[in-house]
């Protein structure tokens, strides 16, 4: 502080000095009286080359006032030195306090759930107070307040109070994300190769499209160890794809599963059982249509060897009973026949296939309700309306009839596989969008049509 205000009057000093020596020599800097500040640009402006000019004549004439005005200046040029040096290393200090500023962690606000089963969600932080939902193990709330021993927190549509030791906050929620999180990548450019190795050089299986978000897989020991895991990501796209892409072109994020409130969890229960109702009696229906197919076939056996044996009945007995026989034929074909006809419209079909989104991937699997694979999905699908199709995607690929993909329709089916070889089938639903099982982390979902590269389409709805 002190510094300063040798400087400043210094300065005054030495701009009243100034506008004596341009009252005296005309070859001194243009200045006014009116305004210190403008005298002060004015001084480090010209102060090198005009003012020097005017002291060193002054001091050849040996003026007194010259010698004051030269220690003047020399006091101000090096109080000015000392407050420059003392401000850049303010600065510097600033800037290093800045770039030491500790990193703050993604997961300060986040809380994740370490209860081994669920902890109950509550409006109030009391044990007793209302549960308003379930925060399953490993799933993730957003901390909104600390009140001792409990926190306010947000997760899905649910918000409300939860007791800390429940859960993992911050560095130690950190310490547990790559336990309960799913690592996604999200594809930054245009068009990605998903190679079959971490090699530029591998063969690409497939090409998947910008803003497309599939799971990372965790490497084996034998890949980390076979080239340089920084630069490679292994993903999984369907349950019959898993590559590599280079992690340049990928943004890495972590997804958590969210609390369910209550009236969620009961209409989700209630979705499950009606759907496990209606396979129950889809299933039940063929094993009737089974049973009376037998019997039919069983009464024209018998109608026929009655027929024979009574050969040498009166000819209006014998025309009865065939009469009869045959209504009873006509009756069991009519029914068989009209249990298999194919009905549905695409946008029926649609819908239908939308009812399980979210069920379970199982390969091999066949139901929709307690797990399916992709062709099982839309073999059950299309069963549901009367439509016979074959049980793999290879054999899907040669039912119904041929559309080029510039002409897919809902409705329609798309393949998908690897080297020209099917592996994946979907049902395109329109918009640009297909239905499908897609893998054990996602289950039933509804993806890009063009989240890997289409094959061919085929279109089974007459």
């Amino acid at each position: 502080m002190q510094k300063v205000k040798i400087v400043k009057a210094s300065m005054c000093l030495t701009a009243a000095a100034l506008i004596t020596l341009n009252t005296q020599y005309s070859k001194a800097a243009t200045t006014t009286d009116t305004a210190l500040a403008g005298i002060t640009i004015s001084l480090d402006r010209y102060y090198d080359a005009t003012v020097e000019e005017s002291l060193q004549q002054l001091e050849s004439e040996n003026s007194e006032s010259a010698k004051a005005l030269r220690s003047a200046l020399n006091e101000s040029t090096s109080d000015s030195q000392v407050l420059t040096s003392t401000n850049e290393s303010a600065e510097a200090s600033t800037s290093e306090a800045t770039n030491t500023t500790t990193q703050v962690s993604p997961y300060e606000n986040v809380g994740i759930s370490i209860a081994s089963d669920y902890v109950n969600i509550r409006n109030k932080p009391s044990e007793s107070a209302e549960v308003l939902g379930k925060l399953y193990e490993g799933s993730s709330a957003k901390i909104l307040d600390v009140e001792g021993a409990w926190v306010k927190v947000k997760s899905g549509s649910v918000e409300g109070y939860i007791m800390a030791s429940y859960l993992a906050i911050g560095s130690e929620a950190e310490k547990v994300a790559d336990k309960y999180g799913t690592k996604l990548a999200t594809v930054t450019t245009t068009t990605l190769k998903v190679r079959e190795k971490m090699s530029q050089d591998a063969t690409v299986l497939t090409l998947i499209p910008e803003g497309e978000t599939y799971e990372v897989l965790n490497k084996s020991d034998k890949e980390k160890e076979a080239s340089d895991e920084a630069n490679w990501v292994k993903i999984q796209i369907d349950s019959d794809l898993v590559g590599f892409v280079s992690k340049d072109y990928v943004d890495i994020t972590v997804k958590f599963k969210k609390a369910i409130s209550i009236k969620e969890e009961l209409e989700q229960k209630e979705k499950e059982e009606a759907q496990k109702r209606e396979e129950a009696e889809k299933a039940a229906e063929k094993v009737r249509e089974a049973e009376q197919s037998s019997n039919s076939s069983n009464s024209s056996s018998s109608s026929s060897s009655s027929s024979s044996r009574s050969s040498s009945s009166s000819s209006s007995n014998s025309n009865n009973n065939s009469s009869s026989d045959n209504n009873n034929n006509n009756s069991s074909s009519s029914n068989s026949s009209s249990s298999n006809i194919a009905s549905g419209t695409a946008s029926d079909i649609i819908a239908y296939a939308k009812r399980f989104l979210g069920n379970r991937y199982v390969y091999g699997g066949t139901s929709l309700t307690n797990g399916t694979d992709c062709s099982g999905f839309t073999m059950s699908i299309f069963a549901h309306f009367g439509y016979s199709i074959p049980r793999t995607s290879g054999s899907q690929s040669g039912a119904g009839t041929a559309v080029s993909l510039s002409n897919v329709q809902p409705g329609d089916l798309v393949f998908y596989g690897v080297n020209g070889r099917i592996n994946h089938v979907t049902i395109y639903i329109g918009g640009g969008q297909v239905i499908h099982a897609s893998n054990p982390t996602n289950g039933i979902l509804i993806s890009n049509w063009k989240y890997r590269n289409p094959i061919c389409a085929r279109r089974i709805i007459h």
